[in-house]
């Protein structure tokens, strides 16, 4: 399966939850589980090739002149985390089916989650640094509605806004950093970039690159100083919790380290930038985990500090380093999302989970105990369990770390942060599942069903199998991950004994010990705990949002009051002022062409159109007098369309020009006919010089290009060229827009329809409030209005007008592949057809007989014109690559059947359904406040 397709899956199972929530809560939860699991097998499928040291590599060439393509790469490396992504996010997916409630959208949900498992998944296959920063953010946006996904609870508003801002900002440091990195490396593909270690470790760029990457992988990874969102967002539920901070999301910060060890890792600014910020987090992490009361808490401190750990070994730069990184990174994974899990069903089961609560639920739930023993004494890093394997690698490494010249430090501060893991971990356990309950239950605790613990059991065996045989289970992937690491085959030893000279050994020996009697001495050391005050992360953070919310706020009150004009001034004076300097710091060779001559005809166009133009200025008050002047201006430059031999952008310019009037017309009924004079004549004076300075120059830059010749040549030779072979149509301009620049075309139809969406629900909305109404009735109550509204003779002349002009539409559309006309030039056509029917017979009338919803319409338009598109990948081609073929059908001559036509269909239902939602929407309103009028008067009437 295409590395490509392997990572859309997901994205389109969040689509596919949707339209499958109306069945119900199974389903959704079948419809996630069976993308997901697609997607594994998948990833399975190149397990064998990958395993054999092959990288699997999907190209797609998308920008390649700017170094953006879509390309996607599979190692050791990207498996490890891709099985992480996905066999993870099943076992979440089965378990938030049974832990969320009836009352919690699970529609939502699974839906949030698929999109940030696609944008994990897109992180650990990409090889494109441009589109890994793509799904950097993905991954920021959709964690944020995850945590936020009880957003009735302030907590979890607050989490997830915090998770955005530190882990967004980060984002952007990393943004500048891996572009510093690409250009220093000449590529932007990360296969290409592995090789060019020495060219960037020598560059004087190297430094700022690596700060402002670690920037971005620290705040993901929750390192110091950075790390107190995580906590907070703990609000989010359980299987978020398990999925985003366990396994996943905390993890992309490593994952990127792990990916650029090969060009950055081994020299002094690394290891101490990594390797202490690791040490660091580890410890203060795994002491205030040792004196948190929520289950969540002391497992999200836990979390921090285990990251730290990786961190730390990643930030070594050795290979057996580099190996116990990986390892641990399985480890953990697999014994904390079973943690939290188990913390998730005390919850569901308990009520609380506040330990100092909880106790004796040994005996009343002894499924969930034998998981959070399981998972609580391999954190803890007690043998026979993963954890206690990890953890004896990664000590023996920080045992022979050397700090700034020091050989102790560094196994001081490991020994330090293993005694508090300790504590910790048998804190949970002890706490939690031994002695009696500590306070009055508001339920009886009992163990949950299968569909709650099945996940967190099958993570619990795994913990077990790789404590007992940790290369049968776990020994291929770590060469697998550690060989694309460092860069070259690796095979990994995984030992339960080191034997007595290890310093491991009696490090874990000692932090058994000591945080056993952590555990024993709880009370007096919380005391001691409590009554010293410490700084807290979040406090800081709020205190500097304040702050720059108050600066933003005084900013905005001071420059952004509302006043347009305001803004467009500052704007085209600042464009004005760049063109200036820009043209003074030029050279200004002659231009080569000759001015064409300019007949009569061409000179009258011209004139009436400045005619025009100055009579919209100064009768720009007389509204209707103004939009007369605008139409008879678009009216001239489509006759210059076709004077200049451009007899498509004339037909386009033509109806559009009809389609615009008609809708202002429609949003003047609820505006005065005047508008009164807001400026000083002095500042009109001044609007006045600016623009007559700012057309002249851009009309003086038009000028001058149009007398050169571009130094790369005209690119209309080549659309010209390319029309007919390569798209099928004689009509250049129509195989642009569905072939050469399709994907333009596509994303405008998008942004029309959802245009057309937006003014639908705000008069929705406008409608659905009776204020709405008293506002309409003065409006329309002193308007002008005709005897006769309805005019028989444009009654009779619409009807008429209807197929004939639904007849041209079809013509035009049809021929548009090879001479003027289209799908957009046909939707307009067709609405003008249907705006005749509005303004003849009224709104009400049009309604009653309308049999399409022009909501479908668009939405229909946009699937088209996506199927058309992916139906390219089928042939192994670009999307929205088109095809053509002639064919015979007797007694028909042979014509030509092309791939481009259904996506101009979906041009043309877009364009029609878009254009006729606006215009209806607007007449619905007019009817809306003609009723309230009507009423109105019956009213007046009926009291006279």
């Amino acid at each position: 399966m295409s590395l490509a397709l392997i990572a859309v899956l997901p994205f389109l199972g969040a689509i596919l939850v949707g339209v499958s929530a109306r069945f119900g809560r199974n389903q959704m939860a079948l419809t996630a589980g069976a993308t997901t699991l697609a997607a594994l097998v998948g990833i399975l499928g190149h397990l064998p090739s990958v395993l054999r040291g092959q990288v699997i590599f999907t190209q797609i060439d998308w920008l390649p002149a700017y170094g953006l393509n879509a390309n996607f790469m599979l190692d050791g490396l990207g498996l490890l985390f891709a099985l992480l992504i996905l066999g993870i996010g099943l076992l979440i997916i089965i378990y938030a089916r049974f832990y969320l409630s009836k009352s919690d959208p699970m529609g939502n949900f699974y839906a949030y989650l698929l999109l940030f498992q696609g944008a994990m998944l897109g992180i650990s296959l990409s090889d494109n640094i441009l589109l890994l920063l793509v799904f950097w953010e993905l991954t920021s946006l959709s964690s944020f509605l995850l945590i936020g996904y009880w957003k009735h609870l302030p907590e979890a508003r607050q989490g997830a806004r915090m998770a955005l801002a530190i882990t967004g900002s980060g984002g952007l440091a990393m943004f500048a950093g891996l572009l510093i990195l690409g250009n220093i490396a000449g590529s932007y593909d990360i296969s290409q970039m592995l090789a060019q270690k020495d060219v960037i470790q020598s560059s004087p760029l190297y430094l700022p690159a690596l700060i402002l990457i670690l920037l971005g992988a620290f705040t993901k990874s929750a390192q110091m100083p950075f790390h107190f969102w995580l906590p907070h967002a703990m609000a989010a539920p359980t299987p978020v919790s398990a999925y985003l901070h366990s396994a996943t999301m905390v993890k992309a910060g490593l994952f990127l380290m792990a990916r650029l060890w090969p060009i950055l890792a081994g020299t002094e600014a690394w290891f101490y930038l990594v390797a202490t910020t690791g040490i660091l987090t580890m410890v203060f992490a795994a002491k205030v985990a040792l004196f948190k009361d929520d289950l969540k808490a002391i497992l999200a401190y836990s979390t921090i500090s285990h990251l730290g750990l990786i961190t730390f070994l990643l930030g070594l730069g050795t290979k057996a380093a580099a190996t116990a990184a990986v390892f641990h990174i399985i480890c953990h994974a697999s014994f904390k999302a079973a943690l939290f899990m188990v913390a998730g069903i005390v919850d569901h089961e308990a009520h609380t989970r506040d330990i100092r609560k909880l106790g004796g639920l040994r005996k009343l739930m002894p499924i969930t105990f034998v998981l959070a023993a399981i998972a609580s004494l391999s954190m803890a890093g007690l043998p026979p369990f993963n954890g206690f394997l990890s953890k004896e690698m990664a000590l023996e490494e920080a045992a022979h770390t050397i700090w700034l010249g020091n050989a102790w430090v560094i196994p001081i501060l490991a020994t330090i942060g293993a005694v508090f893991s300790v504590g910790y971990s048998l804190r949970f356990l002890v706490h939690g599942f031994f002695g009696t309950p500590r306070a009055v239950l508001t339920a009886k605790p009992h163990d949950p069903p299968l569909g709650l613990w099945i996940s967190p059991a099958f993570l619990a065996c795994l913990v077990v199998l790789i404590g007992f045989a940790p290369m049968t289970f776990a020994g291929w992937l770590v060469d697998a991950a550690t060989g694309a690491v460092i860069g070259q085959e690796m095979t990994a030893k995984i030992v339960h004994w080191h034997g007595l000279g290890s310093p491991a050994l009696w490090i874990s020996l000692f932090a058994f010990v000591v945080g056993g009697l952590l555990l024993d001495r709880y009370s007096p050391l919380r005391g001691l705990w409590d009554r010293f005050s410490r700084g807290d992360g979040k406090r800081s953070f709020e205190t500097l949002l304040s702050a720059l919310t108050a600066v933003a706020r005084a900013t905005v009150v001071r420059f952004h009051d509302g006043a347009l004009s305001r803004y467009i001034m500052i704007a085209v004076v600042a464009i004005v002022a760049l063109s200036v300097y820009a043209f003074q710091g030029g050279d200004h060779a002659a231009g080569l062409r000759t001015v064409a001559p300019m007949n009569a005809t061409a000179i009258a166009l011209s004139v009436i159109m400045v005619i025009a133009l100055a009579a919209t200025v100064t009768f720009h008050h007389q509204r209707i007098l103004a939009l007369l002047f605008v139409g008879l201006i678009g009216l001239i430059i489509s006759i210059g369309f076709a004077y200049l031999a451009a007899p498509d952008l004339a037909l386009t310019q033509l109806t559009v020009e009809v389609v615009t009037v008609i809708l202002m017309l429609q949003a003047l009924t609820f505006l005065p006919k005047t508008s009164p004079i807001e400026s000083s004549l002095s500042r009109r004076w001044r609007d006045g010089v600016i623009a007559v300075v700012a057309g002249l120059g851009a009309g003086g830059l038009a000028y001058v290009m149009m007398l050169r010749d571009s130094a790369f040549g005209p690119i209309s030779a080549f659309h010209l060229e390319q029309s007919k072979p390569g798209a099928g149509g004689t009509n250049a301009v129509n195989t642009i827009i569905v072939d050469f620049r399709g994907f333009d075309t596509y994303g405008e139809i998008i942004v029309l329809g959802i245009a057309a969406l937006v003014i639908s629900a705000l008069v929705e909305a406008l409608l659905s409030q009776s204020a709405v109404k008293d506002r309409l009735m003065p409006i329309l109550q002193n308007a002008d209005r005709s005897g006769d509204r309805h005019p028989m003779m444009l009654v009779v002349a619409t009807r008429f007008l209807l197929p004939i002009g639904m007849m041209v539409g079809v013509y035009i559309f049809l021929r548009g592949h090879n001479l003027p006309g289209g799908g957009f030039v046909a939707g307009l056509v067709f609405s003008i057809a249907l705006i005749l029917q509005y303004i003849a017979s009224g709104h009400g009338w049009t309604a009653a007989r309308k049999r399409i919803n022009y909501q479908t319409m668009i939405g229909l338009g946009v699937l088209i014109a996506t199927a058309t598109g992916i139906g390219s990948w089928i042939f192994d081609r670009a999307f929205l690559t088109s095809n053509y073929a002639y064919i015979e059908i007797f007694p028909l001559e042979k014509f030509e059947v092309a791939t481009a036509a259904l996506f101009d269909l979906g041009v043309f239902l877009c364009v029609f359904g878009g254009v006729m939602l606006a215009l209806a929407t607007m007449s619905r309103l007019a009817q809306k406040g003609g009723e309230a009028t009507s009423r109105h008067a019956f009213d007046l009437r009926r009291r006279g």
